[in-house]
């Protein structure tokens, strides 16, 4: 996948006889930082694209929102996590399959003793899926991870031992915290988030979001589907601090950490 473009930057006058050597600045060199790790569970970074009218896909589907720049930071951000957290709605709405990263960037993370592409961790308590997907094929590596609850049902419970690794977090519902604690004690230090929009509610609500990385891409006219959805007006508004803004073209690439209820942002 093509590297995002950034605007030329010259690193100063070249020596006489000497040519002058453009350097292209990295944007999205904070993105590459080490983030700290909460206590008890992984650090959540959510990935999201979204319409100036909020929007974030077109007939189901969210690629005729994302430009080549907004892949290229969806590759990257794949490349750092430890594992791609999605609901199962969004698995079915957008055919899943297993992470891809390109050779580079997984020769790099087996070189750092990490697996070569992060694992899809799938949260659903009914277990309906299509077990025919490319996702739930034997030969993937590593296995897709499903979290569900006590109460799913045990037949479909059974079919999907067969075709994933099944993690039990709550009893009649997915309880998000003590899955990321079983995330974390498999070693996970960094978590992202691609959605749907009920996954990234809950994460907000119960104060687990941690980072949000919003491509606000020029479009209007997208579906009525709000970025996190809920039946009902929070309790409270939850806050976030800007860290970083990035344009490239008529793009803003938006970069907000959680504000703590006691104040201030995240470390």
């Amino acid at each position: 996948m093509a590297e995002p473009h950034h605007p030329d930057a010259t690193t100063g006058t070249a020596p006489t006889g000497t040519t002058a050597t453009a350097v292209d600045p990295d944007p999205f060199e904070s993105y590459e930082r080490a983030r700290p790790l909460p206590v008890g569970r992984p650090w959540v970074v959510a990935n999201m694209v979204a319409g100036l009218d909020g929007s974030l896909a077109w007939n189901g589907q969210v690629g005729a929102l994302s430009s080549g720049t907004d892949r290229s930071l969806f590759v990257r951000l794949r490349g750092l996590a430890d594992a791609v957290i999605v609901g199962a709605g969004t698995v079915r709405a957008e055919g899943y399959g297993p992470v891809k990263l390109p050779t580079a960037r997984r020769a790099q993370r087996s070189a750092a003793g990490r697996s070569e592409v992060p694992p899809l961790v799938v949260v659903s308590r009914s277990l309906d899926f299509d077990w025919d997907q490319p996702l739930w094929a034997d030969d993937v590596v590593p296995r897709p991870i499903i979290v569900t609850a006590g109460t799913a049902p045990a037949a479909r419970r059974a079919q999907a031992e067969r075709r994933a690794e099944v993690l039990v977090a709550g009893e009649g519902t997915v309880d998000l915290a003590a899955a990321l604690a079983q995330l974390r004690g498999r070693g996970m230090r960094t978590v992202l988030t691609e959605g749907g929009p009920t996954l990234l509610d809950e994460l907000v609500a119960a104060g687990l979001l941690d980072e949000l990385c919003l491509t606000l891409t020029p479009v209007f006219g997208g579906d009525p589907l709000t970025m996190a959805h809920r039946a009902h007006p929070a309790e409270r508004l939850s806050s976030f601090t800007l860290e970083g803004v990035v344009r490239t073209g008529d793009e803003l690439y938006l970069r907000y950490l959680l504000r703590r209820p006691e104040g201030g942002p995240v470390p």
